[in-house]
């Protein structure tokens, strides 16, 4: 299988390389427009010259049975349609693109043509956060914080908040019905958000600030009077009455914490049996997204 990696930056470095160059079977082709870049992945990886690409249209003639897409996001659009006009199976970070109307577009054209479009949410693999979906969840709550790092609404939320809204569509136990945003904007950067979704008997949180003082992560799902808190992918704490700690195993590899690794596995299990993979759920937290994002942006103006 001709697998092929487009865009060199850490999250292909540190998370994806990694699984995919150990996957048997797998003919790896990079493909970055940065020389010195390519050489050192693919010295890193041993790969022979005729596997790394400079250039788009050199990667698409090596006739590729899948492709995922780890370049910057104004890239995707271009490289996406590339990809999904040629048919070959993508699976590209998120967001598909900043923009609610391309990331429409790339979506129809993926179904007009019958190809696998992929969307990387990750966390939906992640053991501790699967395993959530297992909890009653009558309330959740997620946070994801960051240290001095107040951004643009748009590119906020479409680069990092996506992975609280996503997380939150994915654990909510029935329709939500009702939507409601809460920010803080200063000086045109946005430095801290609030999602509240709620539905039939649930209520989910989500919230991100860029000025908290810390890097953190926190999961938590209650109900029936039980409580599960995930910290930063890695430590479970299951509460009722006497709380109980699990903590990631010493030697299990970050990729398969965070839930790389299961999906990368499960894209490319798709691919060999012919499976055709639909964007459409990942379309709605895009959806959900410039939702959040216009509130922010009225909310703004407002002020």
């Amino acid at each position: 299988m001709k697998v092929g990696c487009i865009g060199l930056g850490d999250i292909a470095t540190k998370a994806y390389l990694p699984v995919l160059g150990v996957q048997p079977g797998v003919e790896l082709h990079l493909q970055t427009r940065t020389p010195a870049t390519l050489t050192q992945v693919a010295d890193s990886l041993h790969l022979p010259e005729g596997q790394r690409h400079t250039d788009l249209s050199e990667l698409l003639a090596q006739d590729l049975d899948a492709a995922f897409v780890h370049a910057a996001t104004v890239a995707h659009p271009e490289i996406v349609t590339r990809l999904l006009e040629a048919d070959v199976p993508t699976y590209v970070d998120k967001p598909l693109a900043y923009e609610l109307a391309a990331s429409e577009r790339l979506v129809r054209l993926a179904e007009e043509r019958d190809v696998s479009l992929a969307v990387g949410f990750n966390r939906r693999h992640a053991p501790a956060y699967a395993q959530c979906a297992d909890h009653p969840r009558e309330l959740i709550l997620m946070q994801k914080n960051r240290i001095g790092l107040p951004e643009a609404p748009r590119t906020m939320v479409l680069d990092d908040f996506i992975h609280v809204v996503d997380t939150l569509r994915f654990l909510a136990p029935g329709p939500v019905d009702d939507v409601t945003v809460r920010a803080r904007v200063a000086d045109g950067l946005l430095h801290h958000v609030v999602l509240q979704l709620a539905g039939d008997g649930f209520t989910a949180l989500g919230v991100m600030n860029r000025l908290s003082g810390s890097n953190e992560e926190i999961l938590e799902v209650s109900g029936q009077d039980t409580k599960r808190q995930v910290l930063n992918l890695a430590e479970v704490i299951d509460h009722k009455g006497q709380p109980t700690v699990r903590r990631r195993g010493d030697w299990v590899p970050v990729a398969r914490q965070r839930g790389i690794e299961q999906v990368v596995l499960a894209f490319l299990d798709a691919v060999r049996v012919g499976k055709v993979l639909s964007a459409r759920d990942a379309l709605a937290t895009h959806e959900l997204c410039e939702r959040v994002v216009r509130a922010v942006q009225e909310r703004s103006a407002a002020v």
